[in-house]
């Protein structure tokens, strides 16, 4: 089956599958359906998500075994001298998300209140996070991205499997068309190793990182607010600080970004050279 119609199908596919999973964690989690502003509990959260894993899973897998005729672990799970990229990505994370906060209360443009430390609500952020993490990767970077790579040149694809990144963001609360196109950058950013690699490893320890490290600090992620050990107050909501959706819609998410992806870019091609350099030795 060719590329084009492959992912066609495979977005068709997880719609219907992934979407009844959703539907049905929903369902156990006693989410009122009737009642559109209400907030969904941490808990409440982390069930559906773990639905929500189960169901894209399934989908892959399914697509894996039945239509790709590869082995699910090809989506980029092999583990063997991974350790110091998975490291890597976490510390990247806390490092981007850190900076970005520190900047912003220089620049008073947010304003410490107080801490607020729950053990509980630490571990389902950490759970809920690692599983978005994993659904995310392994469905965008893992098998989107994979496959566009196999008929097309890396770099398109990249691009375009960012813009199918940042659209399946499209309807969180908060977003415009400025934070989408933060979104579409942090799809570059996270898909950048996986062209070099084909390995899930770095993105995913990125991916889990940043929104971890966002939510502990204050922010809102990609629009939704979680649970925050830090917690800051925002006199004007503008683009330096993000507002109501979190560093995402920040200039400095964007600036931090870009000179992330030139790092990275700088550091494979590099390697990619030397490689090249000692084959011809």
């Amino acid at each position: 089956m060719k590329t084009v119609g492959r992912i066609f199908l495979f977005i068709i596919s997880y719609m219907i599958i992934a979407g009844t999973f959703q539907l049905i964690g929903m369902l156990v989690a006693g989410i009122d359906f009737d009642n559109l502003e209400l907030v969904e509990t941490a808990t409440q959260r982390l069930i559906s998500g773990v639905f929500n894993l189960a169901g894209t899973f399934l989908v892959i897998w399914l697509f894996m075994k039945f239509v790709d005729k590869e082995h699910f672990v090809k989506l980029g799970f092999q583990t063997k001298n991974r350790l110091k990229e998975f490291i890597t990505g976490i510390t990247l994370g806390l490092i981007i998300m850190a900076t970005g906060y520190f900047l912003l209360l220089i620049f008073k443009e947010i304003y410490f209140i107080k801490v607020n430390f729950d053990f509980k609500e630490i571990l389902i952020s950490v759970v809920y996070f690692t599983i978005v993490a994993f659904v995310e990767e392994t469905l965008i970077r893992g098998y989107v991205l994979k496959n566009i790579m196999s008929s097309f040149n890396k770099y398109a694809a990249l691009i375009v499997s960012s813009i199918l990144f940042s659209l399946m963001h499209a309807f969180n609360p908060n977003v415009d068309l400025f934070s989408l196109f933060n979104l579409f950058l942090a799809g570059i950013l996270l898909g950048l190793s996986y062209i070099y690699t084909k390995n899930l490893w770095f993105p995913i320890a990125l991916h889990f990182s940043w929104n971890l490290f966002q939510t502990l600090l204050g922010f809102n992620v990609s629009g939704q607010d979680t649970y925050s050990i830090i917690e800051f107050k925002i006199n004007e909501s503008n683009l330096l600080n993000g507002g109501a959706f979190g560093f995402e819609g920040s200039y400095l998410s964007i600036i931090e970004q870009l000179l992330t992806i030139i790092a990275i870019g700088i550091y494979y091609n590099r390697k990619k050279t030397e490689l090249s350099i000692l084959e011809s030795e």
